[in-house]
């Protein structure tokens, strides 16, 4: 049982009251007790009812992060070790586990946490101070439960330098948590063969959560001239070009994914027909559309424009360039595949910066599919912050 208290105010927690998992310091009214920031609390509402065990920081504007609503929960090594074992059970019911995210914070109810699986080779990634305390028992345990599927990890490398970990009060850090091994790891996805830098490479290596949305896409690329822009290290375009595209481009800012990329097409033996160029996506395509280049399929994967809600208004403008810009190199009958990863471009905001893209294109879009992140990458529906990436297929066809 936790000697500290949390009450809120009367009338707040409405979020929390709702299903979700925090607690942010305007909702608090007093804290009864003594504790260090990272220690577990009770949380209970201005009458004294109790609404969930969880987490500690002041330091942080979520004060409190929950662990468990049942009163009688114990966070202990066994509470682990279940919340560890159901995120791995669903992950072998509902993905490909070769290389998966096994553990996504809030909607496998281990908050600030993220384990990456890349092979035989685990990467972390903790943004909250309580569960950082407890990261090395929780690595242990998911250790011990893919050992018992025969699974053994060759090791782990932390990448826990985000910048949000210092709105926790914590230093950014990366390095090795098990004797150093090669961070470049070879893993396999919808028959196509990268290499994964986990020391360098973006957040914790690869973007797991596009799996099945980059497999959607192989059907449309057969015998196709497609364009993929902000393809980091390559993936859309190497999905397009495994699935017998005639030729493919693909455009990323960044020297070191573009060198990745290629790496890639030459693991695949896919260079002779997939070519990446280090470029900027917004001067390359107005370049490409007055050449008259035309496209049978166009695909934005770009990073998220906005982080905040104070900046949507500015990223709703990137959005609507980018779509504009892609849809008028679609040839007419073409495909566009366009996505946000963005928590706060929400989807109905999404939908509508698309729809007006299209009218000052002078196009007309077909919905083919909506889609969202992997199903390893689960949105749990009462802590929306779990859901963030949209993803479209559309046919683009001229006004006529």
């Amino acid at each position: 049982m936790e000697n500290t208290i949390v009450k809120l105010k009367k009338g707040e927690g409405r979020l929390l009251k709702s299903g979700g998992m925090w607690v942010f310091d305007n909702e608090i009214d007093r804290i009864e007790g003594e504790f260090e920031d990272g220690d577990m609390v009770a949380v209970e509402d201005f009458d004294g009812y109790f609404l969930g065990h969880g987490f500690i920081n002041t330091k942080s504007r979520i004060v409190v992060r929950i662990m468990s609503r049942k009163k009688a929960a114990v966070i202990d090594e066994a509470f682990l070790r279940m919340r560890v074992k159901d995120a791995w059970e669903y992950r072998k019911a509902t993905v490909d586990t070769s290389s998966c995210r096994l553990i996504f914070a809030e909607a496998d109810y281990l908050p600030g946490l993220v384990v990456d699986k890349f092979s035989d080779v685990l990467v972390v990634e903790s943004t909250a101070l309580g569960i950082d305390r407890m990261k090395m028992q929780i690595l242990d345990i998911v250790c011990e439960v893919l050992g018992e599927d025969g699974i053994h990890v060759r090791g782990i490398y932390e990448r826990s330098d985000a910048k949000v970990r210092m709105k926790e009060g914590m230093e950014r850090t990366k390095g090795f948590l098990t004797e150093p091994f090669d961070t470049k790891v070879e893993i396999t996805e919808n028959g196509v063969k990268y290499i994964v830098d986990v020391e360098e490479g973006q957040k914790t290596g690869f973007f797991l959560d596009q799996k099945y949305n980059r497999l959607a896409i192989q059907r449309l690329c057969r015998d196709k001239k497609v364009l993929d822009c902000f393809t980091h290290t390559g993936s859309f375009a190497l999905n397009a070009g495994i699935a017998g595209a005639a030729r493919v481009l693909g455009v990323d800012a960044s020297e070191l994914g573009i060198c990745q990329a290629r790496e890639n097409a030459r693991l695949n033996g896919l260079e002779d027909r997939v070519e990446f160029i280090c470029r900027d996506v917004f001067e390359l395509l107005p370049e490409l559309e007055k050449k008259g280049e035309k496209f049978d399929v166009v695909i934005l994967d770009p990073p998220a424009f906005t982080k905040s809600r104070s900046s949507v208004k500015n990223a709703v403008k990137g959005y609507r360039e980018i779509n504009l810009r892609g849809m008028k190199l679609v040839r007419d009958g073409g495909y566009l595949a366009t996505c946000s990863c963005s928590h706060f471009m929400d989807p109905e905001l999404f939908t509508k910066t698309i729809r007006e893209a299209a009218k000052n294109a002078h196009k007309n879009l077909r919905q083919v599919e909506y889609r969202t992140q992997a199903a390893d990458h689960p949105i749990l529906w009462n802590a929306d912050e779990s859901y963030y990436l949209k993803f479209y297929i559309f046919q683009v066809c001229d006004e006529k």
